[in-house]
């Protein structure tokens, strides 16, 4: 079981760091609010699909349907625009670098909310996320015309803003969702509830005719088919993988695995654009990693 768990999270980290790569350039052209439009009601439509077929509605444990719907409207709608702003200005690479600071921010959560403990090794584990995302943000780029990926569209300020922002509402979202996990809800019937009242939330919000909802640009048959396959695997694959992982093994182990996307990406990008990423794009990325794991240690 814990190889499974482990394995579940690592492959969640990839998945999502894929997922990103794909997002970028459709996210671009269609904007925050019409990108999440489509992706999370194709990704609702396929889980519920899963889910009826599979037959595991009956195990949702009911009692924590708010719990879950907070998941969903904070850890996947407001987490998703957020991430999808962040990623139109500065690339997957910058996006998923900020969003891993879900972790920092949620021990400073239970510290200021729960009255948890904040131990020294915790703040020095936030101190290294913090130092491994500006290294990667700031010191971690090479120049290059033609690479796409790493243009910073604007001021720099709101893609730093709606990337921490993201990482918040992915830390509430997650930890929202756990006991209803831990009630023994399917993993995958989780994730559909979630996506499927954030869906039915951004249908109703978008029947308000003002003009920030509107796309950027009018999304053709082919754009909207490049929309698809990102939330599929964030949303179906992803989530799922990972809401599997923190239900079956220790959440400090699952969330550290789930964190390492800054690793996961800067491969992928390196294939895709064939420019490498500079070393401190990689030192960086170590430590958000090393820093997670002292913060879920402590």
């Amino acid at each position: 079981m814990p190889l499974i768990a482990v394995s579940a999270a690592l492959a969640a980290s990839m998945i999502w760091a894929a997922g990103a790569l794909l997002a970028h350039k459709p996210a671009t052209l269609m904007g925050p609010f019409e990108f999440t439009r489509v992706t999370l009601i194709s990704a609702a439509l396929l889980l519920a699909l899963i889910v009826t077929w599979q037959g595991n509605w009956e195990t949702i444990a009911w009692d924590f349907l708010p719990s879950l719907a907070l998941s969903g409207l904070v850890g996947v709608l407001l987490c998703n625009l957020c991430f999808v702003v962040c990623l139109r200005r500065g690339g997957p690479r910058r996006a998923e670098f900020l969003f891993a600071m879900n972790t920092p921010i949620a021990a400073m959560l239970g510290y200021a909310v729960l009255g948890e403990q904040l131990s020294l090794l915790s703040i020095a584990g936030a101190a290294l996320v913090l130092a491994g995302i500006v290294l990667a943000i700031l010191h971690g780029h090479k120049p290059a015309a033609e690479d796409a990926l790493e243009i910073i569209t604007g001021s720099i300020w709101p893609m730093l803003f709606f990337g921490v922002l993201s990482g918040l509402c992915q830390a509430i979202g997650f930890i929202a969702a756990k006991p209803a996990l831990l009630a023994g809800t399917d993993p995958l019937a989780a994730s559909a509830i979630r996506v499927i009242i954030s869906a039915v939330a951004l249908v109703v919000v978008a029947l308000w005719p003002a003009r920030a909802f509107a796309p950027l640009t009018q999304p053709s048959g082919a754009l909207v088919l490049r929309a698809i396959p990102p939330g599929v695997l964030g949303y179906v694959v992803a989530s799922s993988l990972l809401l599997y992982a923190l239900a079956s093994y220790d959440t400090g182990v699952v969330v550290v695995l789930g964190s390492t996307v800054p690793v996961m990406i800067l491969p992928m990008i390196w294939l895709r654009t064939r420019n490498r990423p500079p070393l401190l794009a990689w030192v960086g990325a170590a430590l958000v990693v090393a820093g997670t794991a002292m913060i879920l240690r402590a």
